[in-house]
């Protein structure tokens, strides 16, 4: 392998905003062109952070346990610098899963692992489907829909609601919260939104605070009931681990799955065969929505750090080096895919890593999956001459979350 592949001279990525509109609404030419000339990147800023670009690296940083999610190891002067949810989580003695390494991530994550086996996703496929029913009832009487706020929003908002025992009616309340709390995984952000971030954190806190004490005095069949009475191998998870599994599981439950169905129909209406090879062939719902997240997937990222010397990709990794996998980069890689740049609803190799790979492999995928379907698969057929009227759509300025502001369609 030649020395310049891992030389960051032939491209500087310190000159690209990531919060750029323009380098928003298309990252994937800029992707392209690092994984071809420096798909091991070293910043010229930072030398113990490297952006891994291609699929087989990132692959294998991701189901090797030797690399860490949790900054503990990355060196003091670094982790006293971070500006990230890791920080801020820790400011709100929260000890997120996502940065936990096993055994203290395999014991929660099991706990709250049995909410969301295939076989109870799939019993939800009917209330799913009710859910979407009601709002594209509401679109054909209206005249049209954004299909962000009113379908991606709405039915994993409603979803997580009900899985999780909170009112439907308060479902609202959820959306400035979450999307100031998600903010705070971009790391590199202002005070102001470290102060919204940190603020929407405690918000959705303090409301399951109450939940919890109401579900105490009168446990119901809903996970906040079954998390309160957890117990594996004898224990329970301590008050801190119950925020922080609520929190997780509440804002990955409905953040990641309306950028799914809003990433993704906006694919379908920009590719109008794609679209129309849906409605003509219906059963290809799957392998369309897997094609939606490898084509312009919710997350775009995720970091690991190195415990101990690692080879990956014909480079050594000393410990403390930190990676940052660009997943978007990696899924359209044309050693792992055959023509990355085609948006192919009939893809038969679902393999793509949207939902990162490994340990941290999304809890919720079956979940978001099975969402996914139900909202594009109903929309497609109910609404085959649909048309956008969102001209240029937007992405919101969350860059490790990527999503839209809206996507307004008449049908």
């Amino acid at each position: 392998m030649s020395s310049d592949t891992f030389d960051s001279t032939t491209f500087d990525i310190t000159a690209i905003d990531p919060f750029d509109p323009a380098f928003r609404a298309d990252p994937y030419p800029v992707y392209r062109r690092l994984r071809e000339e420096a798909p091991i990147y070293q910043s010229p800023l930072e030398p113990d952070v490297f952006i891994l670009t291609r699929f087989a690296d990132c692959e294998a940083v991701l189901r090797d346990t030797r690399w860490s999610s949790n900054p503990v190891h990355r060196p003091q002067a670094k982790r006293e610098q971070a500006t990230d949810v890791r920080t801020a989580t820790s400011q709100t003695d929260l000890h997120v899963l996502l940065f936990m390494d096993p055994p203290d991530h395999t014991r929660l994550r099991r706990l709250v692992s049995k909410a969301f086996t295939p076989r109870r996703v799939e019993a939800l496929r009917p209330r799913i489907g009710e859910i979407v029913d009601e709002v594209l009832d509401r679109a054909a009487d209206e005249g049209g829909l954004d299909i962000v706020a009113d379908l991606g929003y709405t039915v994993p908002i409603t979803v997580i609601c009900e899985m999780m025992g909170v009112p439907v009616a308060d479902r609202d309340l959820f959306a400035p919260w979450s999307s100031a709390a998600s903010r705070l995984l971009d790391g590199d952000i202002s005070h102001d939104e470290l102060t919204a971030g940190l603020a929407g954190v405690m918000a959705i806190i303090n409301y399951f605070n109450d939940l919890f004490e109401e579900r105490r005095r009168a446990p119901g069949d809903d996970l906040v009931s079954a998390l309160l009475a957890a117990e594996e191998a004898g224990d329970r998870l301590t008050e801190s681990e119950l925020r922080m599994m609520t929190l997780l599981t509440f804002i990955a439950g409905h953040e990641t799955t309306t950028n799914l169905i809003g990433n993704g129909m906006k694919a379908l209406l920009e590719h109008r065969d794609q679209f129309d090879r849906l409605v003509a062939e219906p059963d290809l719902i799957a392998s369309t929505v897997d094609e939606c997240l490898r084509w312009d997937g919710a997350a775009h990222l995720t970091g690991r750090v190195a415990t101990t010397e690692i080879e990956v990709g014909g480079r050594t990794f000393a410990a403390g080096d930190q990676v940052v996998t660009l997943l978007a980069a990696a899924n359209r890689d044309p050693a792992r895919f055959d023509h990355p740049e085609t948006f192919d609803i009939g893809r038969s190799d679902p393999h793509h890593l949207a939902f990162s790979h490994g340990i941290h492999h999304c809890l919720g995928a079956s979940l978001a999956r099975a969402e996914g379907q139900v909202a594009i698969g109903s929309l497609v057929r109910r609404f085959p001459d649909m048309e956008l009227r969102t001209t240029t759509p937007e992405y919101r300025e969350h860059f490790v979350l990527r999503g839209l502001r809206e996507l307004q369609v008449a049908v």
